[in-house]
């Protein structure tokens, strides 16, 4: 019934494997990658080094067996061209640096002041309270993703600044819609967000300006120039609370013309090597000093006097500070109360319960760019040239000798201020 057993044997033995023909192989993995690149729409047509890879990996493969690697990512066309129209709007396409970043980013220049002695300097470090690290926070909290801050001057701890420049690259995405890329938001939108979540902390940093400028612009390596100021308050009496950390208090009397004669030394291209503090990483000690002034100013918490709130006026209402014995008048009486007002004590001369007035001095600094330390070391010889420790010959003298340690103690940093810094933004 069944027939002999090696016909039995015979109907199970498998027939041997054909060998596919290597060539066909190849053809029909190319009509396979054929046919993926015409099901999708939007794919992009691959490079011909891709389907000869293609082409070898398949024929390692049996024939029914189809290969995912070979199917072509799929790219949106239409957000790809939205992008690249939003670029060219933007004037983005073609500039330096902008290869490397995508072109729904907008970089935005900021202008910030802080009270420098609420941090430990502008550059973010762990475990402390930074410039940058307070900047990152609050773009964190407007736009809910990360950005990375980078500033025109590095500024030390308990170093102010009524104007320091950073950078920023924004990328607006929808938080409705995660994934969607949105126009990027107005300057003025951006200033307003950041301080809104800047003030709810501590209130002693603020975004005063936003400008929204090309991929490729730096703010430390596009600065044309930086300014410096710093302030010294004069007199025997203590400094008021409101003017804590804000000032370097000098006891003695400061002699402003000798200061301004010993400033007429540093001036110009010179080597300042020796107002170059040990831990600066510039290449050169070369530098060219622009401006190096003294000047005399009211504090900054001033207040007028009787004298001058009824004497010293001009016909609209103005305050014009021009007479010597007004000014005088000012500091020997004080400029408070009505009731106390004309009654200057029998004793010292000044009304029961106000401090006598210091006499304020800023010495301004202007260059490209300062060594480390700087600023701070020239103001410490110039004090010391105004208290008589020090004369100009010693100053031209402390300059050639290209040593730190022939210079005078470094002045504090808490009447340093970073004034302001210049770009070509037209």
């Amino acid at each position: 019934m069944y027939g002999c057993t090696r016909c039995r044997q015979r109907k199970h033995v498998p027939s041997p494997p054909k060998t596919p023909n290597r060539n066909l192989i190849v053809i029909e993995s190319y009509l396979r990658f054929s046919s993926y690149a015409a099901m999708n729409e939007e794919g992009e047509a691959s490079s011909h080094a891709e389907l000869s890879s293609a082409s070898h990996s398949e024929s390692k493969r049996p024939l029914d067996l189809p290969s995912d690697s070979l199917k072509p990512l799929k790219i949106s066309r239409s957000s790809t061209e939205g992008a690249e129209k939003e670029a060219n709007d933007r004037g983005e396409v073609g500039s330096a640096g902008a290869m490397s970043q995508s072109p729904r980013v907008q970089r935005y220049l900021i202008a910030v002041e802080y009270i420098g002695t609420r941090f430990f300097g502008s550059q973010k470090q762990p475990n402390c309270r930074t410039v940058v690290g307070a900047l990152e926070d609050a773009f964190l909290k407007f736009i809910g993703q990360p950005v990375s801050i980078f500033c025109s001057s590095r500024t030390d701890a308990g170093v102010h600044a009524l104007s320091n420049v950073c950078h920023v690259d924004v990328e607006r995405i929808s938080k409705r819609k995660p994934g969607e890329v949105l126009p990027p938001h107005d300057p003025g939108v951006v200033r307003r967000a950041v301080n809104h979540f800047l003030q709810r902390n501590e209130g002693d940093i603020m975004v005063t300006d936003v400008r929204c400028v090309p991929p490729d612009f730096h703010a430390r390596f596009k600065a044309l120039e930086r300014t410096y100021h710093y302030r010294l308050l004069s007199g025997p009496a203590p400094l008021s609370t409101f003017e804590k950390d804000r000032a370097w208090h000098v006891p003695e009397d400061l002699d402003v013309h000798a200061m301004k004669d010993a400033c007429g030394v540093l001036v110009g291209c010179r080597d300042f090597s020796s107002f170059r503090a040990a831990g600066c990483q510039a290449n050169s000690p070369i530098r060219t000093l622009d401006e190096l002034t003294v000047t005399e100013v009211f504090p900054a918490l001033y207040f007028p006097s009787i004298v001058e709130r009824s004497e010293v006026k001009s016909s609209d209402g103005a305050l014009v500070l021009t007479k010597a014995s007004e000014l005088k008048s000012s500091s020997e009486c004080s400029n408070s109360s009505e009731m106390n007002v004309g009654k200057c004590g029998a004793e010292n001369g000044q009304i029961f319960g106000h401090r006598s007035k210091h006499r304020c001095y800023v010495i301004t600094a202007r260059a490209r760019s300062f060594l480390y330390h700087q600023v701070r070391l020239m103001v410490g010889v110039l004090k010391s040239v105004g208290t008589g420790d020090l004369t100009t010959t010693d100053v031209e003298q402390i300059l050639n000798a290209k040593t730190v340690t022939a210079a005078s103690p470094m002045a504090p940093a808490c009447g340093l201020y970073l004034g302001s810094v210049k770009y070509d933004l037209s």
